[in-house]
């Protein structure tokens, strides 16, 4: 066609007046006229037209139209012109199956076929649709015509065209292979996947013939792909993704085809002998006939049935009536009404009437709400060949692609090339999982000399691989909503890896029977093997997000969120993994083992509206973001492990499961729930978790078809179990007759626990139980971010709203008392450092004389030694009730250093610890003084929303009170002085240097100080100056000697500072070791202290 011919469409402004173009009406005439154009029958042969090639372009031009039309109106016309059967395919087979290949004219026929069967997602296309011009949108006309479309590219010879096509660009040398060969391979393999895509109708024995040639389409697909040798080039493609650039852009592409070839099976039912597999699916189809047989039987009428039978039930019969045969009304609302029902069923002679009643009502009613059954595997009926064509890929694909395959797969993913989308990461599980599965099903049915090695799957014991899953399930885990279908396939996954590495730990070890054969003789293959299992199965355990998984999977599932298929799969893992860990424990592998677990994140408080005042919850601090990730380390043992089961969520899960035994297709699924239920009741002794209603209906139904059951013994030992459980139950009615009442009731928050015979731990005595503190009102605390004296000012704030302000009075009084008492301590032995101090005569070299005499060294050793803790006395019962029950008072006393002497005493006493200087105290003073004359801003909020409640401390429980006249009473006030002296030793070694030098003589150290004061008193009578000045009025500068490298900051002077004579100062690489440790020894280091002599903060200055 020409250019001009082009029909271009143009959406038009937005305008409600303008009228629907009907696009149909636009696009199907000129559609029509280019298919007449392609070419046509003459005497049974296909002749192609002049301008073939042309209309095949101008065909996929109109194609693309749909690209904007979320009614597909192109795909719809092509649909009704029967283009693909009556045209493509015959010019296909007329160019490619002919051998012309490299036909322009093929290629661009496999182009439209792709496109004409692509993948409809329904799920995006509907959410796409407009409310008013798309009413009437049918997707099912667009659905059969892919089962046409597949029907007729099925036809013999069309597949065969189109691996005729496809091999060329891959035969040619990679210097003259171009873009398009590429392109060309592409697109067919994509071909491969929309027919491996399209889902057959589901089998129906009333439907016609074409109908049943619909369900039949994916067998005619697998033997069509292996007769036209697509699937050895797929496994071509599989095998050298990783050495192979121009494979390795197709490995997702290929992953996909298998994903969709092979979950329309099982895994088990392929490992076996495909002969034998049709009469064992006659067997089983008899088998669930006969069973239905003797369910009839059991409920079917009698012979006499057809005499009839009608019995009328009549409710509240014993209404009483008057003597004089009046009715009282009185008696007739007390009794209720009289009702009757009539009951044509026989049964009702047998059983009670309620009985009756509910099988007369069951047809009422409503219909079950419908469950999920499986969103990833389906169920596709292959034929004999079909499934023995897909055994021997399978077999194939373990033997030479699945390293290759999933090592290429998972670095694309880690590099996060474009090729990968998300559900290539649900395909990877998927595929991987299923394979795994045929791996341990073939294998065990292989003779003992040719079972397959272990390395054939090697790449999943990978650590990468591990993580990958994991970190693939957590992220399925955090989407909003969560991602169970991903969900299933990582446990599924994570299943059989369990399952594989306890096949391989359990691998038994060749020895030898040569008695002198040397200890150290290299392992053999199945040693290696076993001891990588063991490192894997510690592994495991000491990661613990596996165990966790299985634990989490099994809690959380609720009925109609999750398929039934993610229930099967979570009861599996569960099952498997215990399974593994208790093996793994009885072989010693236990031993000393730990298992990590990451700090739970602190909860945050809940939000208190503004004006409520402090949060009455008690939770914990919200952590920092910035903190690091804390990790710990708990003692593993399978025992513990298995506790964790007895939950009731646990036991809802294995119940639902339960409920639906009559759908079990396989005696291992009865197997697992009752192993799980076993675990349960009699080995964790949590017997009462069954004690419901609900769960004794459930009982009540399975034993009343006990008689129908498989002769399995699964189903055996699940009788045996649901027996043990009625005993256990009405032993504890026996007990406690109100159990029966608590059998209504749900079972969770450890309520079982009074109706089981769980044991504790009963290694050692119990520890010693701890009670929350409730004596006084809960503390409360400053919210984050905020310094140390706003938090003052806002506790004083909060003070103020509650009209306390004598509190805060009160507060300075302690403080103005505690700075006065140890002041005048320190000026007793120190001496007084408020006389004046005369520099103008001292040498400005000797610095350690000026330090000394201007008292920047603190106070000394002696002084501190002599400063006892400062007890805070009641003058008034006031003041003792607020320093017990007042919360914001306590918070203000904790801010400002004061201490509580013993937290468990009945009145609480305060005290100003003796390490706390007059200097600190004298800054919480003046920071308090500062809010008193200027409160702090709360720019508009309260103070009291600025706080938060602690969490209540626990405090160990009272002995009995002894006895104060016994001897008890002396022994716990000689305990009480004890620790006392200990706690008053602990704070005095805070202040002592730990040196194997000699201290040295003390009495001489005092007397040069008592000199130095005496010499400083006296410079200052003599000039009347003040003695902590220096005559010029500026601070002495260090001087650089020579050997000063400059630019250094000044350290502690006790450490770089000489005694200054000559004029020069040495550092402490020139100081003698015998200087160094006379400092240490005599404390007169003026730098010692990080306070200065005005009881400020020391900051150390740059030299210049």
């Amino acid at each position: 066609m020409d250019k001009d011919d082009t029909i271009s469409l143009s959406e038009g402004e937005e305008s409600g007046d303008e009228p629907y173009i009907d696009r149909r009406a636009i696009l199907e005439p000129p559609i029509r006229s280019v298919v007449d154009a392609l070419g046509g029958y003459e005497g049974g042969v296909y002749s192609l037209g002049d301008e073939c090639y042309g209309c095949l372009k101008d065909l996929k031009k109109y194609w693309r139209k749909d690209d904007t039309d979320d009614d597909r109106t192109v795909a719809r016309i092509f649909w009704e012109t029967r283009v693909l059967p009556n045209d493509l395919i015959p010019i296909l087979l007329e160019t490619a199956g002919k051998g012309l290949v490299e036909d322009k004219r093929a290629v661009a026929c496999a182009d439209l076929m792709t496109a004409m069967t692509w993948p409809i997602d329904l799920a995006a296309e509907l959410k796409e649709l407009d409310e008013e011009h798309d009413k009437g949108a049918d997707y099912t006309q667009l659905l059969l015509s892919h089962l046409h479309y597949k029907a007729a590219l099925l036809r013999p010879g069309v597949l065969q065209a189109l691996f005729g096509v496809l091999l060329p660009c891959l035969a040619r040398e990679e210097k003259e292979r171009k873009e398009r060969d590429v392109q060309v391979v592409n697109v067919i393999l994509h071909l491969v996947r929309n027919l491996a895509f399209i889902k057959d109708l589901p089998q129906n024995t009333h439907a016609s013939a074409d109908q049943a040639e619909f369900s039949t389409l994916q067998s005619r697909l697998v033997k069509g792909l292996s007769e036209s040798h697509f699937m050895e080039l797929l496994l071509t493609i599989a095998s050298n993704a990783p050495t192979d650039p121009l494979f390795n852009q197709w490995n997702a592409l290929v992953l996909e085809i298998f994903y969709l070839l092979f979950r329309g099976i099982k895994p088990v039912s392929l490992a076996s002998d495909q002969a034998k597999q049709s009469s064992k699916t006659l067997a089983s189809l008899l088998a669930a006939e006969d069973q239905r047989k003797r369910e009839f039987a059991r409920k079917a009428n009698t012979r006499h049935s057809r005499f009839g039978t009608t019995i009328a039930v009549t409710i509240n019969t014993k209404k009483s009536k008057a003597p004089d045969g009046g009715d009282h009304p009185a008696a007739e609302a007390e009794a209720g009404p009289s009702r009757s029902y009539v009951l044509h069923r026989q049964t009702a002679l047998t059983r009670d009437a309620g009985t009756a009643l509910d099988m007369a009502r069951a047809k009422k009613h409503k219909a079950a709400k419908k469950t999920k059954v499986d969103e990833l595997g389906r169920n596709d009926n292959f034929s004999l060949d079909a499934r023995v064509i897909l055994q021997n890929l399978a077999r194939s694909f373990i033997e030479n692609c699945f390293n290759p395959l999933l090592s290429s797969l998972l670095k694309d993913i880690k590099a996060e090339r474009p090729k990968i989308t998300e559900k290539d990461n649900l395909r990877l599980l998927y595929v991987t999982k299923w394979f795994l599965e045929f791996f341990l099903c073939e294998r065990e049915r292989q003779a003992d000399d040719a079972k397959w090695k272990f390395g054939l799957i090697a790449e999943v014991t990978d650590r990468a691989w591990i993580i990958w899953v994991l970190r693939r399930m957590r992220e399925a885990q955090d989407e909003k909503p969560k991602a169970w279908t991903e969900l299933q396939a990582g446990i599924e996954c994570l299943t059989q890896f369990i399952m594989i590495v306890d096949v391989m730990a359990s691998t038994p070890a060749k020895t030898s029977d040569d008695p002198f054969a040397l200890k150290d003789a290299e392992k053999t293959d199945e040693d290696d093997v076993a001891d990588a299992a063991r490192l894997l199965q510690q592994q495991i355990v000491y990661n613990g997000e596996v165990l966790d998984i299985s634990f989490e999977s099994m809690r959380t599932y609720k009925e109609g969120t999750q398929s039934l298929a993610y229930l099967d799969a979570s009861v599996h893992l569960s099952y498997a993994l215990l399974r593994m860990l208790e093996r793994w424990s009885k072989r010693g592998g236990g031993d000393n083992m730990y298992v990590r677990k990451k700090a739970k994140p602190k909860k945050k408080g809940r939000n208190v509206p503004e004006g409520e005042g402090v949060p009455d919850v008690e939770e914990e601090e919200p952590q920092q973001k910035d903190e690091d990730e804390v990790i710990n380390e708990q003692i593993f043992t399978f025992d513990q492990f298995e506790q964790r089961f007895a939950h009731p969520d646990v036991t809802r899960t294995l119940l639902a499961y339960l409920a639906r035994y009559k759908e079990f297709t396989f005696p291992e699924q009865m197997k697992r729930v009752v192993s799980l239920m076993h675990r349960q009741a009699v080995r964790q002794k949590a017997e009462g978790l069954y004690f419901m209603v609900s769960t004794l209906y459930l009982f009540k139904k399975i034993m009343a078809e006990e008689k129908t059951l498989p002769r399995e013994q699964p189903y055996k030992d699940l009788v045996a179990l649901i027996n043990f459980l009625l005993r256990k139950f009405f032993k504890a009615v026996e007990e406690d007759s109100f159990l029966i009442v608590e059998a209504f009731f749900p079972k969770n928050r450890g309520h079982w626990k009074q109706f089981s015979s769980i044991q504790l731990d009963a290694i050692g005595p119990r520890p010693e139980t701890h009670m929350i503190d409730n004596r006084f009102p809960q503390d409360v605390q400053v919210k984050k971010g905020y310094t140390a004296s706003e938090q003052i000012g806002i506790a004083m704030a909060a003070l103020v709203e509650n009209g306390q302000m004598e509190l805060i009075e009160w507060t300075k009084q302690i403080l103005t008392l505690c700075i006065l008492h140890r002041q005048r301590t320190i000026e007793d032995v120190d001496g007084s450092s408020s006389k004046a101090i005369d520099l103008t005569n001292l040498d400005s070299s000797d610095e350690e004389d000026v330090d000394a005499m201007l008292g920047r060294r603190g106070p000394s050793a002696e002084a501190l030694a002599n400063i006892n803790d400062y007890l805070i006395p009641y003058v008034s019962d006031e003041e003792a009730d607020a320093a017990n029950k007042n919360p914001t008072l306590k918070l203000l006393f904790r801010l400002v250093n004061f201490k509580i002497m013993d937290e468990d005493a009945d009145e609480l006493e305060w005290y100003i610890p003796s390490v706390v200087l007059p200097a600190q105290l004298q800054i919480s003073l003046n920071v308090i003084n500062q809010y008193l004359e200027t409160p702090i801003d709360l720019q508009g909020k309260k103070a009291a929303d600025m706080l938060t409640r602690k969490k209540r401390r626990r405090r160990r429980r009272r002995d009995p009170t002894p006895d104060p006249d016994g001897d008890d009473s002396l022994e716990l006030r000689k305990k009480k002085e004890k620790r006392q002296k200990e706690k008053q030793q602990y704070k005095s070694a805070e202040f002592i240097v730990d040196s194997d030098a000699e201290m040295g003589d003390m009495e001489e150290f005092l007397a040069k100080e008592r000199a130095l004061r005496q010499k400083t008193s006296a410079l200052a009578a003599a000039t009347g100056q003040s003695g902590t000045m220096r005559a010029r009025g500026t601070k002495k500068r260090r001087r650089k000697g020579k050997d000063d490298k400059g630019g250094k900051k000044r350290r502690k002077r006790g450490i770089e500072d000489g005694d200054g004579e000559g004029g020069k100062e040495s550092d402490a690489e020139d100081s003698g070791p015998e200087d160094l440790k006379q400092k240490a020894k005599s404390g007169s280091d003026s730098d010692e202290s990080d306070l200065d002599v005005f009881g400020s903060p020391r900051h150390l200055s740059t030299c210049e």
